[in-house]
C-alpha cells in the first residue's frame, strides 16, 4: 500500500545549490531522496512546495513523498534528522491525504527578506541578512510596497520570463517591519515568480536610498519590463517563512 507523507522542513540554504536536485551538487530535495533510499530502501520521489534557489533559506518548507514502507513518520523524520547535514531539519513528519503533493495543494507562501542596516556588520547576520549600512527611508519603502499588494502582471520583478505560467500574481500582504539595526520585508501571495522577491527588495533599496520616489515601483509594475526594476537583491537575505494550505 502506497502511503503520502507530508515533512515540514527548516534549512540554512547558506551551503546548499537550493531545493532542487542537481547532479554533483548538495541540495535539499537531492539529500532528501538519498536519505531516505538509505532508511527506506526504495526510491522515493520527494516534492517541494517552494523551489528555494541556491543560498536561500526556509523556516517552514513542505515536501510530499509517498512511500511502501509502513514507517511510522515520527520514526523516518529521526531516522533522517540522523543522516540529513546539521543544516537541514525535519520538524514534523506526518500522515498526509491521499494524492497530497506539497507544490500543486500549495495556496499561497510568505517570504521575508531581511537586511542589516548596521555599520559594521552584525556578524551574528552574515548569512541570513543583506548587509546594506545605509540610511534607508523606511516610510518610503512602505509607502512603495503597498502599491504591489493586489492582483498584477509582476513581469518587471520576474528573472526568467516564459517559463510555462502566467506572470499574474496576487499579493496579500506586503509590509515593512523595523527592528533597530533590521530591516524585514514580508510578503504573502498566492504565488511567486523566479527571483520575485529578491527583486522587488532590490527595487525598495533604490526607494529607501532616494535614488528613487515611491511612485517610481508602480510605474515599474505597470511597466512590465524588467530592465526598469532595480538589481537583484542577494539570497542570504530571503526565506521561505510559511507555506499555506486550505484549512
Amino acid at each position: 500500500m502506497i502511503r503520502t507523507l507530508r515533512l515540514t522542513l527548516a534549512y540554512d540554504g547558506t551551503d546548499l545549490s537550493g531545493w532542487q536536485s542537481q547532479p554533483d551538487r548538495p541540495t535539499v530535495q537531492g539529500l532528501l531522496m538519498q536519505s531516505c533510499e538509505r532508511i527506506l530502501g526504495e526510491r522515493v520521489k520527494v516534492v517541494g512546495a517552494s523551489r528555494t534557489d541556491a543560498g536561500v533559506h526556509a523556516l517552514r518548507q513542505v515536501a510530499s513523498l509517498a512511500i511502501a514502507s509502513p514507517m511510522a513518520p515520527a520514526a523516518l523524520g529521526r531516522a533522517l534528522n540522523a543522516l540529513l547535514p546539521a543544516t537541514i531539519r525535519v520538524l514534523e513528519a506526518r500522515e498526509a491525504p491521499p494524492g497530497f503533493d506539497a507544490r500543486r495543494w500549495a495556496r499561497g507562501k510568505r517570504y521575508c527578506y531581511l537586511i542589516d542596516r548596521g555599520r559594521p556588520a552584525d556578524p551574528f547576520l552574515r548569512r541570513y541578512a543583506w548587509h546594506a549600512p545605509y540610511v534607508l527611508e523606511a516610510e518610503a519603502m512602505a509607502r512603495a510596497l503597498r502599491l504591489l499588494r493586489g492582483t498584477h502582471d509582476f513581469s518587471a520583478f520576474c528573472a526568467a520570463a516564459g517559463r510555462g505560467r502566467t506572470p499574474m500574481c496576487t499579493i496579500l500582504s506586503a509590509r515593512l517591519v523595523l527592528r533597530k539595526r533590521r530591516l524585514g520585508i514580508l510578503l504573502s501571495a498566492d504565488s511567486f515568480l523566479h527571483h520575485m522577491v529578491r527583486n522587488i527588495a532590490g527595487s525598495l533599496m533604490e526607494v529607501g536610498r532616494g535614488a528613487r520616489e515611491p511612485d517610481w515601483l508602480g510605474r515599474v509594475l505597470v511597466a512590465r519590463d524588467r530592465s526598469l526594476a532595480g538589481a537583484t537583491a542577494p539570497p542570504e537575505g530571503l526565506s521561505l517563512v510559511r507555506v499555506l494550505y486550505p484549512t
